[in-house]
């Protein structure tokens, strides 16, 4: 069976569905969220970089680049393609602190406010977060194969491992 590869860039969103696996690379603070229907083999990955689309510098965004507006993206694509918002799930990595300063500012701290969002945003969807692996202060690739609903991640000079 042939699996179908889905490359997320950087403030992207993507979907899959059967034999398909969702894939972005370069998570530093920004962070991977994946929403998925198990029943339906559906999913749908969102490489997010900032917390709030309230930091938007312009009146027409990029949906994807916020946790607010990703997630919103994410639920109504996963509906349009049949999936039912209650059977919906998520898994996030990301988020880290890729640089490391004695007096860090809570407006720097751009990776645990990115987690901290899409929890929030979870919560206020009523998804629930089936797993992560957040924060630190390496870098991150991820992959999600929608038929498995494993989430493999790659962490730089660190190894891997799934959840």
């Amino acid at each position: 069976m042939d699996v179908k590869t889905v490359k997320i860039g950087l403030s992207e969103l993507g979907f899959g569905a059967g034999s398909t696996v969702l894939r972005t690379t370069g998570l530093g603070s920004c962070v991977g969220l994946v929403l998925y229907d198990a029943d339906k083999k559906l999913s749908g990955m969102a490489h997010i970089m900032l917390p709030h689309s309230s930091l938007a510098r312009s009146r027409e965004i990029n949906e994807a680049k916020y946790a607010d507006t990703a997630i919103k993206r994410l639920v109504f694509g996963l509906e349009e393609m049949g999936s039912r918002r209650k059977a919906l799930r998520a898994k996030i990595a990301g988020g880290a602190e890729m640089f490391q300063m004695v007096d860090q500012s809570y407006a720097m701290r751009i990776g645990p406010r990115n987690v901290e969002a899409i929890k929030s945003g979870l919560k206020e969807w009523e998804i629930p977060l089936i797993a992560e692996h957040t924060g630190g202060s390496k870098g991150r690739t991820i992959e999600f194969d929608t038929d498995t609903c494993e989430l493999q991640i790659k962490i730089v000079h660190q190894g891997e491992l799934v959840i």
